[in-house]
């Protein structure tokens, strides 16, 4: 077999099947990655998310004995929203981010991978091949970067010529020997705008996150959210867009490749106030399929409170005193009352006082506190 002309064959097939982009690189060691990971463990810089073992993360023949190379697919998704609603007075709107727009990337690429393991076996019926997105053990990002996918933004994003870095990951470790392709140079010179406007300043320095400030993440965490960080999520429901947005090789790009990526207005920038009583259920028949739902609802309910919060929304003050007096998670009780104080509503004081009397958790008592003294700020 010639080993070229049959990597040509599999990159004809990829886009066939709507694969954007297809990068091949070794199945050394992640040298320059093991280092990053060490560091930014001794600093604290990981989410928690991660894979814990920076062995398994930087070796894929931990993961496929006999492995000799990685496939890295890349797959564009809109930037630009169709036909989107207005966030008005009366019914305030939060927003997901692009890479929650849609069907459920983890799906979408998984879809891809699939259909290129079966083109692969039927050629190479003994082919060894292990394929991940996202939650998997490797870095998507080091695999594509060393596969010419795209360099690695100082934003810590992959970003490409074509897409910028409007992409989703994934990638193919085989034991067929797969010839690599060049890395691609760091093309973001002297500009750093991502840096710049950072809203929590997690972007350190160039290419280094400090992942336990990144909006992204902390709209993902399920306990009451560090008071510093209240007033930076804006309307953000789930993840953070902010370090892409700005980005000037991001202008412009908006593609829209893929039914399943298109996304429901209603559901990328739903109204608030109705998040806050949604039923399991109906959560689950509305927003199940993205990939902003892995968290369960409760994440999201707190971080659309906070949103009301921000915007100052009076007529939320009715559904926030329903949440502090009936809601049975603390998180959300807590964040209601210090929600209630930020939005300045002189109605709310005397609900807060009688919660406070009957409350028994220690740190929604503390946030009712809160909420009575932002209430006398305004006041």
């Amino acid at each position: 077999m010639n080993i070229e002309q049959f990597k040509q064959e599999v990159i004809e097939y990829s886009k066939e099947i709507g694969i954007d982009k297809i990068g091949f690189t070794s199945a050394g060691l992640f040298e320059e990655l093991k280092q990053r990971l060490i560091t930014q463990q001794e600093l604290g810089y990981q989410s928690g998310f991660e894979e814990p073992d920076i062995e398994k993360r930087v070796t894929p023949v931990k993961l496929l004995p006999k492995a000799s190379s990685i496939i890295s697919i890349a797959l564009a998704y809109p930037s630009k929203l169709k036909d989107a609603p207005k966030s008005t007075k009366e019914d305030r709107r939060g927003i997901f981010c692009r890479a929650s727009w849609g069907q459920d990337y983890h799906t979408v690429l998984r879809d891809r991978l699939k259909k290129l393991e079966e083109f692969l076996k039927k050629r190479i019926p003994d082919i060894q091949l292990k394929s991940m997105v996202d939650t998997g053990e490797l870095s998507d990002r080091a695999v594509a970067e060393r596969a010419g996918i795209g360099w690695s933004g100082k934003n810590c994003s992959i970003i490409t010529p074509e897409f910028g870095s409007y992409v989703y990951l994934g990638e193919m470790i085989t034991n067929f020997p797969f010839p690599p392709d060049q890395p691609m140079e760091d093309q973001c010179g002297s500009c750093r705008k991502c840096i710049d406007v950072c809203p929590t300043g997690a972007l350190v320095q160039p290419g280094q996150l400090d992942s336990s400030k990144c909006i992204a993440f902390l709209t993902q965490t399920k306990g009451f959210l560090a008071d510093e960080y209240r007033t930076k999520i804006g309307n953000r429901i789930y993840g953070c867009d902010t370090c892409q947005t700005v980005c000037p090789i991001n202008k412009g790009k908006d593609f829209h490749f893929h039914e399943e990526m298109e996304p429901d207005p209603e559901i990328a920038k739903p109204k608030l106030k109705p998040l806050l009583t949604i039923s399991n259920r109906e959560f689950k028949e509305k927003y199940g399929h993205i990939s902003g739902s892995w968290r369960g609802k409760k994440p999201l309910q707190r971080n659309a409170i906070l949103a009301l919060a921000h915007f100052k929304d009076k007529t939320a003050t009715q559904d926030l005193i329903m949440l502090v007096h009936q809601d049975p998670r603390p998180v959300i009780r807590g964040t209601a009352a210090w929600a209630l104080g930020k939005i300045g509503d002189a109605s709310a004081e005397v609900e807060l006082l009688k919660a406070f009397e009957k409350e028994k958790d220690e740190q929604v008592k503390e946030e009712i506190q809160k909420g009575l003294a932002l209430l006398h700020e305004t006041s």
